[in-house]
């Protein structure tokens, strides 16, 4: 018999909650299981993961083959490093604050006019630098001709 160490579904619609199972890989998602090995609550901010070390370890010895979303849960939990000996760095990244379109709409807007008037400054000081380089090029230099007539 091939078990799996895999996520079945519990809760209320919209509103999911999993429990860590190890089954027989034959059997459905909320089907028949062996045993409960733990929680995980990812409508949580952060999420809750709940997960008996020591009987996954037991399971993963016995063979359990767990499923992508376990194993990360797995490493997250420290059952895997205590299982393969790999380290996992557990620190979850923080989500990125979620934007409507009005609100990315008003900060594109609000980035090209920030950078009109950088170009509106940036050609205000062209043109500033283009009127004092005019005045120094119809300016006779004094150094060359004192060259010259040196000679």
């Amino acid at each position: 018999m091939a078990v799996k160490l895999r996520l079945m579904r519990m809760g209320k619609k919209k509103q999911p909650t999993y429990r860590v199972v190890a089954a027989d890989s034959r059997s459905p998602r909320n089907g028949r299981f062996i045993e409960i090995i733990g929680t995980y609550e990812p409508r949580q901010d952060p999420s809750v993961i709940k997960i008996d070390n020591e009987r996954a370890v037991h399971w993963l010895a016995n063979g359990a083959q767990p499923t992508d979303r376990v194993e990360k849960l797995l490493k997250i939990s420290g059952a895997w490093t205590e299982h393969t000996g790999e380290a996992f760095d557990a620190t979850v990244p923080e989500r990125a604050a979620r934007k409507s379109k009005k609100q990315l709409e008003k900060e594109a807007e609000a980035a090209e006019a920030a950078a009109s008037e950088v170009e509106d400054v940036t050609d205000e000081a062209d043109t500033a630098d283009d009127a004092d380089a005019g005045d120094d090029a119809e300016a006779p230099d004094d150094t060359a001709d004192a060259e010259d007539g040196d000679e």
